[in-house]
């Protein structure tokens, strides 16, 4: 297995200059403390600037210290600590993080990932990673997390939640890294400020992963690259990146070979004008570009005992872009009163339908399972007639606002509303209206109310494969959620429980097309109440000492069998040059029924914990050495996946990973 990383002459002239400028040190890196853990400002919920007592969503924040010390190694592995989330290996084209988001665990891209601002998600599946299932967390500065609705400022897929990945532009580091199973690591962060004006910077990561051996026979070989390269010149601010993923053998389609291939490739541009920064007034406009390619497949049939020459591989061999032009603006009518507003267009194209199979007759121009029609290996076909429905494209315009205003020293209130049109699809207004009241300097109520909605993709609207056919009558699924939240925050702690309602409307889900289950389509089949309660809260327990922790309960059944409740924790403590950290993940019991005990057995998964353990010591202010360990007392267990034909996606095991960082 073989990534090439693309090289760039504009790398090696950033690094001719002798000097290299740095805003952080490695004591700033790693030395986080509580107060730093409390004070982060967030206006992903809002496009303001707000703190964890006026913010108007559920929101969870990382910034790069903590991230660190829960050792993660993808940023979707921080959904774990986030109150409502969490990430589980599934199957879907390729073995990809699966979210499970306050009750719902679903293929269909119900939560908004972004990069920097700019959606992941993409028009062909709509989950941002079956086309980015890896994103590393060497280059990220912060991730931001909205617990439920967005849609009235960020649209389509913003739907349960966001998670908004912002990478660094202002570190200057390198760190390697080497660890079980085959495991290796290494990143750079550079930025230099030219003169007054420009300022350069960009991210390099590259990850690669042996993989474990699993009972069926196959491992789950990982590599990845991400590069990024930007510049801030006066008020504009100009970026490029591209990152690919493989991910072999394992599951993919539901079939386990050493034979199965997952790569997706995306490369991306953005560009953003500042016009306006005055005291009253902001205005910006920016324009984004990304391209979306990836080529997988899975095995259907197995050639031993079915009288077939070879194997029988099928998977996409598709492509996407999406270009979008957006402004966002904001007006200061009064100390009381503030207005954000912004319009976008945007037109996502899927431009490539392709299949990649081992059989194919080239006069029909389909994947017939013959021998006569076995291709010797398993090839990517660019045209595939069947797939021709999915060329489609979607143009879409949104206009939003929003209105903030302190109607006295305690009540502030937040009202707006998103309207989007999916040219010949469907058409959408998203409103929100918040409630904040201060009842004293600690302790702050809030009521929220929000609504958003999901636009059905491609694959929903026009598949036509060997696993699933689409539906063209398909409509928008969307949610109406009611949040009551209480936020205390005193000196040595705070704390937010948050108790949500969703009204879940139209819901896709993929349906049996026959009895024997080997073939799917989509339909809006169900609506359904989702409600449950969230906990967060941190405990500065001594000076160098702190505690957090988080829990989730769910009042009503998951949409598909998920955990009913979960809860994460940590504990952190600084010894001098040492800063050690204690994590921990537990999960509740999940059983599954079989519908037919002679083909499998029940699905059964007692509740269990998962430990963490981060250990960072820093040699002097520039240089650090870290162990991380993930499933640290390596925890067998089992994830239940609907696609599976028992249900079953086995766990990886401990990972230990050792890296050296320097700064400079």
């Amino acid at each position: 297995m073989k990534i090439i990383i693309p090289t760039f002459s504009f790398l090696s002239l950033l690094f001719t200059g002798t000097v290299f400028s740095s805003n952080e040190t490695e004591e700033d890196l790693f030395d986080l403390s509580f107060e730093q853990l409390l004070d982060v400002n967030i206006s992903l919920a809002t496009k303001t600037d707000e703190t964890r007592s006026s913010v108007p969503s559920s929101i969870t924040v990382f910034n790069q210290q903590h991230i660190s010390l829960l050792g993660v190694s993808n940023a979707y592995e921080l959904m774990n600590f986030v109150p409502g989330f969490q990430s589980t290996r599934g199957d879907w084209v390729g073995a990809v993080p699966k979210e499970h988001t306050r009750g719902i665990y679903l293929d269909s891209g119900n939560v908004l990932v972004m990069i920097n601002g700019q959606r992941v998600n993409e028009p062909s599946f709509g989950k941002a990673s079956v086309y980015m299932p890896f994103i590393p967390i060497e280059m990220i500065e912060r991730v931001e997390f909205i617990r439920g609705p967005g849609s009235a400022l960020y649209g389509s897929n913003a739907f349960l939640g966001v998670m908004n990945v912002v990478t660094t532009d202002s570190r200057s580091q390198v760190s390697a890294s080497i660890g079980e199973h085959g495991e290796v690591q290494a990143g750079l962060s550079f930025n230099k400020q030219i003169d007054d004006d420009l300022k350069l910077y960009s991210n390099l990561s590259f990850n690669r992963r042996d993989g474990e051996n699993y009972e069926f026979g196959v491992k789950d070989p990982m590599e990845a690259y991400f590069l990024e390269f930007g510049a801030h010149w006066q008020d504009l601010h100009v970026s490029i990146r591209q990152n690919a993923t493989q991910l072999d053998e394992f599951i993919n389609l539901a079939g386990t070979s050493k034979g199965n291939h997952h790569h997706s490739e995306n490369t991306a541009f953005n560009a953003k004008y500042e016009w306006l920064d005055e005291e009253d007034l902001w205005l910006t406009s920016s324009l984004d570009y990304i391209r979306h390619e990836i080529e997988s497949r899975g095995l259907i049939a197995s050639a031993d005992g079915t009288g077939l020459v070879g194997d029988f591989f099928v998977g996409p061999a598709w492509s996407t872009k999406d270009i979008t032009f957006k402004v966002d603006g904001s007006y200061i009518f009064s100390p009381e009163l503030q207005v954000n507003f912004g319009l976008e267009y945007s037109e996502e194209e899927q431009f490539k339908a392709g299949v990649f199979t081992s059989y194919y007759d080239y006069e029909r121009g389909d994947t017939i399972v013959a021998n006569e029609f076995f291709l010797g290996e398993a090839r990517v076909i660019d045209t595939h007639p069947p797939f021709k429905s999915l060329l489609a494209s979607f143009d879409s315009y949104a206009a939003y606002s929003q209105a903030k205003y302190k109607a006295s020293e305690k009540l502030t209130m937040f009202v707006g509303a998103r309207f989007d049109e999916v040219k010949g699809i469907d058409s959408k207004l998203s409103p929100r209206l918040a409630f904040i009241y201060d009842l004293n300097q600690h302790h702050t109520l809030k009521l929220q109310y929000g609504e958003s909605f999901r636009t059905p993709v491609s694959n929903e609207l026009y598949s036509n494969d060997d696993v699933t056919v689409g539906n063209t009558d398909l409509t928008s699924e969307y949610v109406k959620t009611t949040e009551l939240v209480w936020h205390a925050q005193h000196d040595d702690w705070q704390i937010d429980v948050v108790l949500f309602n969703n009204d879940l409307k139209d819901f896709i889900n993929l349906v049996p097309t026959d009895q024997a289950q080997t073939r799917y389509t989509f339909d809006n089949v169900f609506e359904a109440t989702m409600q449950g309660l969230e906990i967060n809260s941190n405990f500065n327990l001594s000076e160098n000492t702190w505690f957090e922790a988080g829990f989730t309960q769910l009042f009503d059944e998951p949409i598909n069998p998920s955990f009913k409740r979960f809860a994460a924790a940590a504990l952190t403590h600084q010894l001098n040059t040492v800063q050690v950290s204690l994590n921990s993940i537990w999960r509740d019991d999940v059983f599954v029924e079989s519908p037919d005990k002679t083909v499998s057995d029940d699905f059964k998964q007692s509740d269990y914990f998962l430990i963490g353990f981060t250990a960072n010591w820093s040699i002097d202010e520039s240089k650090s050495l870290i162990l991380k360990a993930q499933n640290l007392l390596d925890k067998q267990y089992k994830v239940f996946d609907p696609r599976m034909p028992d249900g079953n996606v086995p766990s990886q095991s401990r990972k230990l990973l050792l890296q050296y960082r320097q700064s400079f």
